[in-house]
């Protein structure tokens, strides 16, 4: 669909008041006639001149508002689409004015705002089929924007859950792995320990063992030691009877 632009120009009123505003009604002859010749600068330097003169009559916004809609220049032509309305005494004149404002904002992107100029339009004169097309149009480009906004946000919270999903598992997988290394250091720990207890049984083993080696050799020394001793005992009563008596009882 495309919109439909309604680009004639307003008829000059008959009947000029004072000089002022015929100077300005000709600045608006001669601003229609640059405008037809495609020239449309010099229609808009034109139609702010005949304005700078004379700002009360329509005529001169709506038409600027047609040569700057021309040149794209689309934001400031709405502007003066918006004060041909607010002037226009005629209910078709306004429609027009409402319907060519609503043209200029649907270029700028401004769906919401076009729809409710074409309704405007549409009051003033309600058998506008233009008004009533532009309006179709413009409300199905808000339906598109609105579904497709919702899409990007949908795809935007589905992103942002499953890097939600991601960060909790990478922290779940993280807290395993601190676990696991607190269960690999109790582990260490207690096998350091069981280490320790393990050398510490060996040490007393050995203490042991050396003890009763220990006792072992002092008890066969003492065993040496008496022995000799008994030895020595032998002999002294071998000796003794191999003695002299000196007296016989």
């Amino acid at each position: 669909m495309k919109s439909v632009v309604k680009y004639n120009l307003f008829l000059l009123l008959l009947f000029p008041f004072g000089m002022m505003a015929q100077s300005a009604y000709q600045e608006i002859r001669d601003g229609n006639e640059a405008y037809k010749s495609n020239d449309y600068q010099k229609a808009e330097e034109l139609f702010k001149e005949s304005l700078r003169k004379d700002p009360k009559p329509a005529e001169s916004s709506y038409n600027l508002g047609n040569a700057l809609y021309r040149q794209e220049k689309y934001e400031e032509a709405a502007r003066y689409y918006q004060q041909a309305a607010a002037k226009a005494e005629d209910k078709i004149d306004k429609s027009n004015a409402y319907h060519n404002l609503g043209n200029a904002l649907l270029k700028n992107q401004k769906l919401e705002e076009s729809i409710q100029a074409y309704k405007n339009a549409l009051l003033n004169n309600p058998n506008d089929e233009e008004s009533r097309y532009n309006l179709a149009y413009a409300q199905q480009m808000l339906q598109q924007q609105q579904e497709q906004q919702k899409k990007e946000e949908e795809k935007k919270e589905n992103q942002e859950q499953k890097e939600d999903k991601k960060e909790e598992e990478k922290k779940e997988s993280e807290d395993e792995n601190e676990s696991e290394d607190e269960n690999e250091d109790e582990s260490e720990s207690e096998s350091e320990e069981q280490e320790e207890q393990e050398q510490e049984q060996q040490q007393q083993q050995q203490q042991q063992q050396v003890s009763r080696e220990d006792a072992e050799r002092l008890l066969e020394a003492l065993n040496e030691k008496e022995k000799d001793v008994q030895e020595k005992l032998k002999k002294k009563k071998v000796k003794d009877v191999n003695v002299d008596i000196e007296k016989d009882w």
